[in-house]
């Protein structure tokens, strides 16, 4: 895509208005993890949470990204930057899925991979969905709103969708497969697109087979560049592959391939599917996701230069001349210096709107919690089971966020204001294995306990591991993460002092996704009156 871009006045105005009023809610204090070293140079990851698939733009003076959200709603994040380094959520481009399959969860399903690009004065995201085909959206102001979603082309397999809009004018849009929905990957595909990017005009063009020499290629950005057409993507695998780069004088081909970033020597896994920006100053740099098992997907930024009409990115350290990951660097130039911002994690219930960082795990339903029922406090609806076994692997009512550093501690406060036997609130971190520490309520008073769910996306039980009867309904929930996701659950009733409550848990990511953490309150199966939780704030610190 031609560089530099421009920013609409009217885009930029708004964003300028909404940007400040989400300031004045959240606020913009330093989190658990700060990539910015305050000395010129960051440190990688530079988001330590799970933004798997990011794609980053520039426009004008301002850069945003997004990235794979599944099935998590609201979906599609945006967030927003001044400096490459620093990054905060400014919205979501899809607020629920249009189809009733989202009313519960779709684990590993949904908005896989999203292209985000600027034409003709309007953001657009492109993403595939491997069991329903190519969506798109855009928008005037990247906060929001975003128009509804279109499908481009209803398809199985078909993934990782980008465009591109020719210096003609034409529009393109590569693309790649899924094995498990498709019956063969490796493989990247070009179609030609109408102009206004809501439809496929041809049954497309095989530009790169790389089953031989590129296996599991997937994750395709599009770009042209001095008369080149260039697709970025990643081969080898999600935890152990590199990323090549083709180059074609034909959008059709044929390409010629170079892979241009490997871990090689560093321990920097990967590295997997991300983005090419450049800066206003002309400097080139490169987005990449790490695979972290339980933290999921975090972000890396590295430095990329051009030789020869190919790209180098990060250092090549063995002198093999591919790049390397780099852990410090100096930050990218443009043209000033800006405030340190992380995406926002900790939760004071002070604004009359839900919080950017959280996500429910399928369409949420705004009847579920209330901002404005108890001035400065979520009230959280005991929401009705979805089965009996009150097993939560299948609830769409856990308001959750992302693990945000490899060691942090989250604690909340919450009062438990139950109406029928069997109703229960608390703290959770949330996988293919859960634990929580939680009240409940018992024909005969409240009762704490620390909860264990092994391979809950098989349905196993839960264990209670500890159990204890308690007095009163204010209570003060926290869990200590330490590194390696080892997770230990603590409860207290003054705030001050805390009880440690059952064994020490390993978190796990979920299908496609790191471990999240957040809150619940839910009721038995088949209820139909039940009372509420009131959350006070949850903080999170390192």
């Amino acid at each position: 895509m031609p560089f530099p871009f421009h920013l609409h006045t009217l885009a930029l105005l708004l964003f300028l208005g909404v940007t400040s009023a989400d300031n004045r809610q959240q606020g913009s204090k330093p989190g658990v993890w700060i990539p910015d070293n305050g000395d010129g140079t960051y440190t990688n990851p530079i988001i330590f949470a799970d933004y798997s698939d990011p794609d980053v733009i520039r426009v004008g003076d301002d850069y945003f990204l997004t990235s794979s959200s599944f099935s998590h709603f609201p979906g599609l994040p945006i967030l927003h930057s001044k400096d490459l380094v620093s990054w905060k959520l400014i919205g979501h481009a899809v607020p629920r899925h249009p189809y009733e399959a989202f009313e519960q969860p779709q684990h590993g399903n949904g908005i896989w991979a999203p292209s985000l690009r600027y034409h003709n004065n309007e953001f657009y995201i492109f993403y595939g969905d491997p069991d329903y085909g190519i969506f798109m959206t855009k928008a005037v102001n990247p906060k929001g709103p975003w128009d509804p979603l279109v499908r481009v082309k209803e398809a199985k397999g078909w993934i990782d969708p980008c465009p591109l809009w020719d210096d003609d004018g034409k529009a393109y849009l590569v693309h790649a497969w899924a094995k498990s929905r498709a019956g063969f990957n490796s493989v990247l595909t070009v179609n030609r697109m109408s102009r206004d990017g809501r439809t496929l005009l041809d049954s497309g063009v095989t530009v790169f087979d790389g089953r031989r020499s590129h296996p599991t290629i997937e994750g395709p950005k599009l770009y042209k560049r001095n008369g080149y057409y260039y697709v970025f993507a990643p081969a080898g695998g999600v935890k152990s592959g590199w990323q090549t780069v083709l180059r074609s004088k034909n959008i059709t081909g044929p390409y010629e391939g170079k892979i241009v970033l490997e871990q090689g020597s560093t321990d920097i896994n990967g590295p997997h599917q991300g983005a090419w920006v450049e800066t206003q100053t002309g400097e080139s740099w490169f987005f990449h996701f790490q695979d972290l098992d339980a933290y999921g997907r975090v972000l890396h930024l590295q430095p990329m230069r051009w030789s020869n009409g190919w790209p180098l990115i990060g250092e090549d350290f063995d002198k093999n001349g591919i790049g390397e990951p780099v852990r410090k660097h100096r930050k990218p130039i443009v043209g000033g210096n800006f405030p340190i911002e992380v995406p926002q994690t900790s939760d004071d219930f002070d604004s009359k709107k839900q919080g950017l960082q959280w996500q429910w795990q399928g369409n949420p339903n705004p009847a579920w919690i209330s901002l404005e029922g108890r001035n400065g406090w979520l009230r959280f609806f005991s929401q009705p089971s979805r089965a009996e076994s009150l097993h939560l692997w299948n609830e769409t009512s856990l308001l959750l966020q992302k693990f945000p550093a490899p060691e942090f501690s989250a604690t909340t406060k919450l009062e438990f204001l139950p109406e029928t036997v069997g109703e229960k609130a608390g703290l959770i971190v949330f996988g293919l294995d859960y634990s929580y520490v939680g009240v409940e309520k018992k024909s005969d008073g409240l009762v704490l306990s620390h909860v264990i769910c092994r391979d809950a996306d098989k349905n196993r039980p839960e264990v209670t591991t500890t159990v204890s009867e308690v007095r009163g309904n204010a209570f003060y929930f926290r869990v200590t993460v330490r590194t390696g996701a080892r997770c230990r659950f603590s409860y207290s009733t003054d705030g001050t002092s805390y009880q440690p409550i059952g064994k020490e848990f390993s978190a796990r990511p979920g299908k496609w996704v790191g471990a999240k953490l957040g809150m619940f309150s839910l009721a038995p199966h088949g209820v139909f009156r039940s009372g509420y939780t009131d959350f006070d704030w949850i903080r999170i610190h390192p």
